[in-house]
């Protein structure tokens, strides 16, 4: 009897020591997570370049101070048509350059006592409080049946606030056509280290795109960019980027060449201001213009100034804007957040062993001269031969259908998106174009999309001419398929050690 008491006994223990020991387990093998946005006090981001001259310290002042101000209503050529009154609003968090932050600035700007005017704008159903802040845009014309659109379409009107009473236009039919389902999003993208990226030659972004073939082909990535080739660019023919024939990099779909240019279609766009090279207003209904065309423009009254600060006043506001982006410093990474420095290095080098860094290119390298004196005459000598650790190859890619969004852009089609800089990502709170998620390991899967690719599309893309397919024809495979395979095909750990790499960038 007392053996086998003491035999239950320990079998009972045994029991619980398996219990335990099970639990303790399945809490070491907890699946690979996103780490979360990384908190780590300072937030590594939104900050001029540390040895700017002083001109260029003055210059980036005045640029940053322009891209706070908010532009109050009509009084200051607001309008007709916006999404927001500052470009701060949009590019937020975590600094001034940033993308959405987790308060939606469009819900609290409607709800604001000097916002829009409530009996003439309603709230679209897609703004919410705890964001993402988003543009639309409307895949098809109007309502659905004359044709591609692409174009934003602005949430909010002036008609009815002060100094605009007689203004009497409505805002877009936004619910009409989420039923139509003829709508899709775009959150801000970051504009930190955008001065590197502008600096970074275009024979360098095709020496690397051409790098690594066999490899990428193999994997079904291709190399495509948005620009025509001024070579082929013929007189009395549109160029198709909008731009001059070289490589344009800035944007979702890399449709902007430059940072003015994407300044100056932001201010027009986004706040309804025209300006010197988008110098017609989006709405030119006569009762809802308040101001000269272009509103803002170079202003000569200023040349004559002593003050150092206030002659910089001579610059039109986009001019500052860029200004301000072109000196904004790079995302500084983290060593050791999340999962300590061993598990960074470890997906780091798991990044490059399962193909991210065949698009992701960690890094790129800014204009370099046979003299290195030339640096120093150069505009801004800080951004010359410098290392650009943007992670990304600028070049477009087919994303599958999952994230077709139906629009095109210069050469980017329906299913094609730049490759995102991942720089500052541990900082980032919304993923990917439209801001659907903000689980990283979602946005990793997300990339991951077969084929929907119609007969007749199918038939173009075999004689080299997929650009004439339409979002009706379905998207072909995502060109991350094999990649995203492969991480999957990893031990959780491993997968861990990627995403805590990718939260401390």
């Amino acid at each position: 009897m007392e053996s086998r008491t003491i035999r239950y006994g320990v079998t009972a223990f045994t029991v619980l020591l398996l219990a335990f020991s099970g639990t303790a387990s399945s809490q070491a093998q907890q699946p690979p997570h996103d780490p979360g946005v990384r908190n780590d006090g300072d937030p590594g981001a939104g900050k001029q370049y540390l040895s700017l001259s002083d001109p260029l310290q003055k210059l980036f002042d005045v640029g940053q101070a322009e891209f706070v101000k908010k532009d109050e209503v009509v009084a200051d050529g607001l309008g007709p048509r916006m999404n927001l009154n500052s470009c701060m609003s949009c590019h937020f968090n975590p600094g001034p350059g940033g993308s959405s932050p987790k308060d939606n600035p469009q819900f609290a700007f409607f709800n604001a006592t000097d916002g829009v005017n409530h009996s003439t704008n309603k709230l679209p159903s897609f703004i919410t409080v705890n964001g993402p802040t988003r543009e639309a845009r409307f895949k098809l014309f109007r309502y659905a049946t004359t044709g591609p659109d692409g174009g934003v379409h602005d949430l909010f009107t002036i008609a009815g606030m002060e100094g605009a009473e007689n203004c009497k236009i409505e805002q877009p039919d936004f619910e009409e056509q989420l039923r139509l389902n003829n709508v899709i999003f775009r959150i801000p993208t970051p504009v930190f280290g955008a001065g590197l990226i502008e600096q970074i030659p275009d024979t360098t972004i095709l020496a690397n795109i051409n790098q690594d073939r066999g490899q990428k082909e193999a994997m079904g990535i291709k190399k495509k960019l948005n620009f025509v080739i001024s070579g082929n660019t013929i007189t009395g023919l549109p160029n198709k980027n909008g731009n001059d024939g070289t490589i344009a990099r800035f944007g979702w779909k890399a449709q902007n060449k430059s940072l003015l240019i994407f300044s100056g279609e932001a201010y027009n766009v986004e706040m309804g201001i025209s300006n010197e090279l988008f110098q017609t207003e989006r709405e030119e209904d006569p009762n809802c213009q308040f101001k000269p065309t272009p509103n803002d423009t170079t202003d000569p009254s200023h040349i004559t100034e002593t003050d150092p600060v206030k002659k910089l006043d001579i610059l039109s506001d986009i001019e500052k804007f860029a200004s301000f982006m072109r000196l904004l410093a790079p995302p500084v990474p983290s060593s050791d957040t999340p999962g300590g420095s061993g598990s960074i290095a470890k997906g780091k080098t798991l990044f490059s062993e399962v193909g991210c860094a065949l698009c992701h290119t960690p890094t790129l390298h800014t204009v370099k001269f046979a003299d290195p004196q030339l640096c120093e005459k150069s505009a801004i000598p800080q951004l010359c031969d410098k290392d650009v650790n943007l992670f990304s190859d600028l070049a477009l890619h087919h994303m599958g259908a999952k994230l077709d969004d139906g629009i095109t852009q210069g050469q980017a089609e329906h299913d094609e998106f730049r490759t995102a800089p991942l720089w500052g990502l541990g900082k980032r709170i919304f993923f990917l174009h439209d801001g659907r998620t903000t689980d990283l390991v979602q946005a990793i899967e997300e990339h991951h999309s077969l084929s929907t690719i119609s007969s007749r599309c199918r038939l173009l893309s075999f004689f080299g001419l997929s650009r004439l397919c339409g979002p009706d024809d379905g998207t072909i495979a995502s060109e991350a398929n094999a990649v995203v395979e492969q991480y999957k095909r990893r031990q959780d750990t491993e997968k861990q050690d990627l995403l805590n790499f990718l939260r401390s960038l």
